[in-house]
């Protein structure tokens, strides 16, 4: 039997259920097909357990400063396991709240695998999806005027260091771990790994992160890379880069590489280089679309050549993020549900939650001087700002980086402690077209972080008021 539906969506990520409960605001009656557990890799492997467990280790760092701020403590410990199961009662409960809003909006949710048909007797068209539960159990047929492909990423394999999910890890498996080791290498050092190393070594684990390439951060202006290096390093984080791995003999208790031609071993490795679009065993053969890159190839409203299949998210490459990907969702839904959804480009915030943090939005520096006649960058400290003092947390700087001609923001780079509450100002700028002039002439609240904002965006006419 055959089940009709408006919208079928394939994986229950950030970019599958935010589709699903817009698609039912818009009344289309829809089916959600899931593996695994609604909320995807975000809310059970990523994004949502590694912040709980930072803010773990940010409360353990507190402690270590009680101190300066007049507490004496005689004695303190740190339990991971406590905090491991608090990690997972926050999951739970976000788990929970998306399970109700699915019920809320009367969207079926089909936990199974499911795999794109080719015309069949179900329809004319390619886009059925057969949801598969084991070899025991009769399939579920669906049958939908439009099929979004929202199957999200798995961490990439180095062919050198595959996973063998022990002593060799990839983020999946680490967020897992119910006891640290007391050392470990990240192989790595783009966000994913740089919050790992952030983490860990605030809970007592000696960290040494690897990185092929020149910089850690590849992505992030460079002058925020090296003031993250600075603050690694003095902070007992070893960072090697231009890290060449050979070698490699893995145990169950340990791993040995070779790095740069000396011998090194670990307790435990984290590969992470990156993720991988997950494409195979859906079905992809069966249609007339395209990958590219190993993603799947859209247009600007998330059609693939197949116009009633979208996808979004993760599976088409781009900017791989939570937010991103639910943006994505629901502008595909509200192309199929007729209605015209905004095409201008979007200028994505970015966050990395290490310690410091750092957030960014728009253009790095050199991207700028390469595309613009003439930029002004300038910069201000959080030394120069009243409220970081007063918490304690001084490090790091805001930067603005602008048109001269125009005025135009086109860039804004944070690193610091908490930036990433801050850089949601950015965004709302660039979304209205604001001017470093008008962000400047914003009244901040006196003393709070958010100054730093106003004080860059002044800098920009040499008229910064406290540095």
């Amino acid at each position: 039997m055959a089940n009709e539906y408006d919208l079928v969506i394939l994986g229950g990520g950030p970019a599958g259920y935010v589709a699903a409960i817009r698609a039912a605001q818009l009344k289309l009656k829809v089916a959600i097909v899931e593996k695994e557990k609604l909320g995807g890799t975000c809310l059970h492997k990523g994004c949502i357990p590694t912040k709980a467990l930072l803010k773990s280790a940010e409360q353990l760092r507190s402690l270590k400063k009680a101190h300066d701020f007049g507490i004496e403590l005689t004695s303190y410990g740190f339990n991971y396991h406590i905090a491991h199961e608090r990690k997972n009662a926050v999951v739970a409960q976000l788990e929970a709240g998306i399970q109700a809003l699915m019920k809320k909006g009367k969207i079926d949710v089909y936990t199974g695998t499911g795999r794109i048909l080719g015309p069949s007797i179900f329809s004319p068209l390619p886009g059925t999806v057969s949801v598969e539960y084991g070899e025991d159990l009769e399939n579920d047929m669906l049958v939908p005027k439009n099929l979004l492909i929202c199957t999200g990423s798995k961490p990439r394999t180095l062919p050198s260091m595959p996973f063998n999910h022990t002593t060799i890890l990839s983020s999946d498996d680490l967020v897992l771990l119910d006891t640290l080791p007391k050392n470990m290498a990240i192989v790595g050092g783009g966000v994913i790994g740089i919050e790992w190393a952030s983490m860990l070594h605030d809970l007592g684990v000696k960290i040494t992160i690897y990185e092929a390439f020149e910089r850690i951060l590849p992505s992030e202006d460079e002058e925020i890379a090296k003031e993250l290096v600075k603050n690694f390093e003095k902070r007992g984080i070893q960072v090697v880069t231009n890290a060449k791995i050979s070698n490699v003999e893995a145990t169950d208790e340990q791993v040995t590489f070779h790095v740069n031609e000396e011998v090194k071993t670990f307790e435990k490795v984290l590969v992470a280089i990156g993720r991988q679009a997950i494409t195979e065993q859906i079905g992809l053969e069966n249609t007339d679309i395209q990958l590219e890159q190993q993603f799947i190839k859209v247009n600007k409203h998330m059609q693939t050549k197949e116009a009633h299949i979208y996808a979004a998210g993760d599976v088409i490459g781009g900017i791989q993020l939570a937010h991103v990907a639910s943006h994505e969702a629901i502008h595909a839904v509200e192309h199929m549900a007729g209605l015209k959804p905004d095409t201008r480009v979007v200028h994505m915030p970015s966050c990395v939650y290490s310690y410091p943090e750092i957030a960014h939005i728009g253009l790095n520096e050199k991207q700028a001087k390469e595309q613009f006649n003439k930029v002004v960058v300038k910069k201000f400290p959080l030394k120069a700002n009243a409220k970081a003092l007063v918490n304690g947390d001084d490090f790091g700087f805001a930067k603005m980086i602008v048109d001269e001609e125009t005025d135009d923001v086109l860039g804004v780079h944070l690193i610091g402690d908490h930036v990433t509450e801050l850089i949601a100002e950015s965004s709302l700028a660039f979304n209205l077209d604001a001017s470093s002039f008008e962000i400047g002439h914003t009244v901040h609240p006196h003393p709070s972080v958010s100054e730093v904002m106003q004080e860059v965006a002044l800098a920009i006419k040499n008229e910064a008021i406290h540095y």
